[in-house]
Order: structure tokens, then sequence, then C-alpha cells
């Protein structure tokens, strides 16, 4: 078995330990669970580093468990939030836990006969004939009131950060995710909890719950909150999250995300969000810094990543859907694309907006660009150009400038790209 804790710590993914962690993970295969808040039915990116701690912990011999919080999303975790969040029912709840399993299988090994093979449970499952009364009698008494108060996620709400304070039900929070360390630890032997850095007060109070209840072992990891060079907040850009589900962040998106990350952060980032080793990863980074304007690192940090959560096809389409823009492509680079990744690869050049009658009966190209799409200022110019071979249509050279444009031209029976020189792109839209 790998250490574990060896492999983390040279990724720079440990922030907090309990003493004896290392020694218990040294010593036998050991259960740990990470939670997951199931407040959308698709991953972010703002979750890869817990879910590749899982990946790391399974790769190292150790027994995985994914938690699904179907209890707890209905409450929401103060933690680092500034208002409470929007309570789920569970109908959407049992919608978004389906969706997360099938992205945690990009990750996890589920299906294998291996004696650590990942689990993927539930809190709603053990919490949804709990009663309220039985709750505070059985589990409650257990943890004071003085104990959950200094918990530095409550300070920070009780203490102007939040706008309406801290409500009853986000105060329980930390006492139903402590009885899911307790429930885990008896029901699965579950040594071990991870967690981002600002889960270590839940997580603490977890193990202060299975010390008083029944004295048994427990220990808790967490790794640092990912952030980018200039401080801010990994994986959010002004578009939004970007997302593991395709439905909400294309591939092409999703490539081009890790594409443009800055060289530090390239140089973090491929060492908490891919498998590569440690000599491999030294490898790529000494070969980048010889030459940075070749990005060697971005490059094979946005392989690695998009092929694990998405696929190699889906690498191959983004890397093709990024060299229509940047290099050299031809039509039929153009036709593989979906309509999705169409737009997203020209998504903030000019758009125009064409009767789709004009196509169905024919339109001289001149007439299309000029009368009904204002790309060039008059066919005089537009001829020149053409003359010249500066316009394409289709990534197709246009060689007389009044050819006739019908239906059968348009990309996904919708679109038509038009380029003027090399970087220069116009996308007309049959409406």
């Amino acid at each position: 078995m790998k250490d574990f804790v060896k492999e983390l710590t040279w990724r720079g993914m440990i922030h907090q330990m309990m003493p004896g962690t290392e020694e218990l993970l040294n010593k036998e295969q050991v259960t740990a669970y990470l939670g997951i808040d199931p407040t959308a039915d698709s991953l972010h990116i703002g979750h890869l580093c817990g879910v590749m701690m899982l990946r790391h912990f399974q790769r190292c011999g150790h027994k995985p468990l994914a938690l699904i919080g179907g209890a707890t999303g209905m409450i929401g975790d103060p933690s680092g939030k500034s208002q409470e969040r929007n309570l789920l029912d569970e109908e959407t709840l049992r919608h978004n836990v389906a969706c997360i399993r099938k992205q945690l299988e990009h990750f996890l090994d589920f299906d294998s006969d291996a004696p650590n093979h990942a689990e993927l449970v539930n809190n709603y499952d053990w919490m949804k004939d709990f009663t309220f009364l039985n709750f505070v009698r059985d589990i409650g008494k257990h943890i004071t009131v003085n104990y959950m108060m200094a918990k530095e996620s409550v300070q920070k709400r009780l203490n102007g950060e939040a706008r309406d304070g801290l409500s009853f039900t986000e105060f329980t929070y930390q006492l139903l995710q402590g009885y899911d360390f307790l429930y885990l630890n008896e029901h699965k032997n579950c040594k071990l909890q991870l967690g981002g850095a600002d889960q270590w007060g839940n997580i603490t109070t977890g193990s202060e719950l299975i010390r008083r209840m029944n004295g048994n072992e427990c220990f808790a990891l967490t790794c640092p909150l990912v952030t980018k060079s200039d401080g801010r907040k990994f994986g959010k850009t002004e578009s939004g999250n970007i997302w593991l589900d395709r439905r909400y962040t294309s591939p092409y998106v999703f490539y081009q995300f890790w594409l443009n990350v800055p060289d530090e952060d390239a140089k973090r980032y491929i060492k908490i969000f891919t498998s590569l080793d440690e000599e491999e990863i030294n490898s790529i980074t000494r070969d980048h810094d010889t030459d940075p304007g070749r990005r060697v690192l971005q490059k094979r940090l946005a392989e690695e990543v998009t092929t694990m959560v998405h696929s190699k096809a889906d690498l191959d389409m983004a890397i093709e859907a990024s060299n229509i823009l940047f290099g050299k492509s031809t039509k039929e680079s153009l036709l593989k694309l979906d309509e999705q990744t169409l737009l997203d690869v020209f998504n903030g050049v000019p758009q125009f907006e064409v009767d789709r009658s004009c196509f169905q009966a024919g339109i001289k190209a001149a007439s299309l660009c000029t009368e009904q799409a204002a790309i060039f200022p008059s066919k005089g110019e537009m001829k020149t150009l053409v003359k010249g071979g500066g316009v394409s249509l289709n990534k197709e050279k246009l060689s007389v400038f009044d050819q006739l444009i019908t239906a059968d031209d348009l990309l996904d029976g919708k679109y038509l790209l038009v380029q003027q020189g090399k970087k220069k792109y116009f996308l007309i839209i049959a409406k």
C-alpha cells in the first residue's frame, strides 16, 4: 500500500490532521468518509479537491465512503456561508444524489469485488426515521451548547458576517454531521473523516461525539481550500461555476478553463487534480520552465482533468474545437462539433440573426454579408477581400463574392461561420 499521508503531503493537500492519523493509516486498511452536499444535480470543480482525496485514499489501498448529505442537505451547512441556503425537497434530493453518483464513478471504483471498493452512503437513510425528541435525548445531551458555540463557523455567523444571523436549523448542522461520523463508525467501522479546511469544526464535533458515546478510535484529516494565486476563490468565473456536468459546462469550456490558468496555479493544480506521480509532474514542470510560452504544464493539466471528468473523445473534440480558433482547421472540423460546443467556441464573436427564408430561397453571399448581416461595409469592399483570399465561409475560402448560399450550407441547419483574415470571426444564425 502507498503511504496516503506522504502522497497528500507532496501534493500540498493536507491542512490539518489529528495526532495518530498517519500511524493508523500505516497500520491497517482504514475506512474513511467525505461528505458531499447535494444542493445541485452536478458537482463543480470546487468539489474536486475532496473527491481527489477519496481517489488517492482508494489508490493507497484504503476504503472510501462518499457520503451524500440527503438529510443535512435539507438544512444547509453554515461553514463559510454568509446566508442560509434554500432547503431542498425529497424528490429533488433523490435526483441530485443519483446524478452525483454517476459523476463519482469517474473517480472511484464502486463495482469491483476488491475489499476496498468505494461505497455511496446517504445520511437520509439513517436520519429519516429519527424523531426530534429522540435525537435531542440520545445525541444532543452529549454535546454542550458551549462546545457548539465555540466553533469558528458559528462565531463568524454570529459576529456580523450573516445579515440575518444564524437560525437554529443551521446551528444544529454540526450535531447532525457529528452523528454521521458516529453512525458510520459504529456501522461501517469508519475511523477517519476527510473534508475541506472549513469543515474542521464539524468534523471534530463528530470525533468528540464518538469519544463520549462509545470511546472508539476516530481521526480527522482536512485539505486546504484551493484558491487562485491572486487569493480569489477557485472554480468561479464571470459566468459562474465550472461544472462537471456537460449540460452546464461543455467539455470545451471545461478544457479551456484549465488551459488558461496562470503558471503558478498550474504548478499547484496539476498535483491536486491529477493522479500523475511526483516524478512525472516534476519532469513536466521542468519542461514548462524551460519555455513557458509553450504552456506544457497547462496543456497536460487540461488533458488529464478533462479525460478524467469526461472522456478521451471529449478531450479530442475540445482540442479540435480549440484549433478552430487558434490553429489550422477545416470544414470537417466544424461539422464534428455539437451545437453547444460551436456556440461556446464562438462565444463573444459578433452574431447576426437572419430570417431562415433567405436561405431556403437561396441568397448571394455579398447580399447576406452586407445587407442581411452588417459584416462588411459594402459589396465592393467584400469583393476586394474575396479576390485576395481573405474571406471564408465555414472554414472554406470564398472564391466568388456573389456565391449562392442555401440552407444546405448551414451548420446544424442553423449557423454560418464567416471569417475575415485569420482571426476575425462572425456568426450568422438562421432564425
